[in-house]
């Protein structure tokens, strides 16, 4: 890794060609980064260890979209191929556990239930069980493509196409199933970012339109009345309101403040509870694409590249311009009240 901007952040030395993905730090060494990007790659790193930054690489038949861990030594991609692979880290084998009908969007594990789901174009989610000779063990239809997902708890939260959100339990993925409840975003325009809390009481959505929004699972009016939405990651300049998406969430394991990610290159630490911005990083010279907070919330990877609210005529000029940054923490990402 090589020093960056400042003392407490580092920038990855072999970062990807192209714009970064998704994002992913192991469950049990704080220190394995997954990257996933458009160069088709899949990428394992050890961020404080290996002078070269890159472990492993994995290639893929066409752009990663998304990865996750389930422990220390397996992880999972999904992308364009549509292909759900498993990838054993320390012998590098790679397993076929299935395939979508179209581009797989979204690829979470699920603690609670010890499987795989991957969210897909194909308007369907599909839950794998990777130590089964037959992997699929669950299939939901949806009326709308998945763009988000995540787990918080036994809570898995499915983000459609026309601002759709059906949330059910993990453990009940068979076909047929019906959400425990249908909700529609609490914003005006598309979602493009999701994030589950870290203790399990809500979720947290982004915007293409520069807002986001703080939701809970508990449908009791007490609970509801706690949800708000904010203006984020917009800039003035010349008497002019620019406004970014929210292109990623995160929030951290132990504080549970989360982590927004723009278009405008910025990224900020919240705390939802206390309706409170702590702290925005400086600038980087191009969009943030997706944040990660490691298993012992010490750690922040930062994903930077182009972004397509950048314009289509910049797409073609994107690949080099990839760049992963590791960034240390301290008492910015905690909460200002912890009662």
């Amino acid at each position: 890794m090589s020093q960056s901007r400042e003392d407490k952040e580092v920038e990855l030395t072999s970062p990807p060609f192209d714009t970064v993905s998704a994002l992913a730090f192991s469950p049990t060494n704080p220190n394995h980064l997954l990257v996933a990007s458009w160069d088709t790659s899949l990428r394992l790193y050890d961020v404080q260890q290996d002078a070269q930054g890159q472990k492993a690489k994995f290639d893929h038949k066409a752009a990663v979209l998304d990865c996750a861990f389930s422990d220390g030594r397996h992880a999972f991609s999904g992308g364009l191929d549509t292909w759900v692979r498993e990838f054993d880290l320390e012998s590098q084998n790679v397993n076929h556990l299935g395939q979508h009908d179209e581009t797989i969007s979204q690829v979470v594990f699920s603690k609670d239930s010890n499987s795989l789901i991957t969210g897909s174009f194909d308007r369907t989610v599909r839950a794998w069980d990777p130590r089964s000779p037959t992997p699929l063990i669950g299939k939901l239809t949806f009326p709308e493509r998945v763009y988000q997902m995540d787990v918080g708890g036994n809570n898995l939260v499915v983000g459609m196409a026309g601002r759709q959100f059906h949330i059910y339990d993990v453990r009940k993925l068979k076909e047929g199933e019906q959400p425990l409840q249908r909700r529609e975003s609490s914003l005006k325009y598309m979602t493009r970012s999701l994030a589950c809390m870290a203790d399990g009481k809500g979720y947290a959505t982004g915007s293409v339109e520069g807002r986001i929004a703080v939701e809970y699972f508990d449908p009791s009016p007490e609970a509801q009345s706690q949800k708000y939405a904010f203006k984020c990651h917009r800039q003035t300049s010349k008497g002019e309101d620019h406004v970014w998406p929210v292109n990623a969430l995160a929030f951290h394991p132990v504080h549970n403040t989360f982590a927004s990610a723009g278009g405008d290159g910025t990224v900020s630490i919240w705390d939802h509870s206390a309706k409170k911005r702590l702290r925005q990083y400086p600038k980087y010279q191009m969009s943030v694409q997706d944040v990660a907070f490691n298993c012992d919330g010490s750690l922040l990877a930062i994903g930077v590249g182009y972004g397509w609210e950048q314009g289509a005529e910049k797409a073609g000029s994107s690949v080099g311009t990839a760049r992963v940054y590791v960034r240390g923490l301290g008492d910015e990402v905690k909460r200002l009240n912890k009662s």
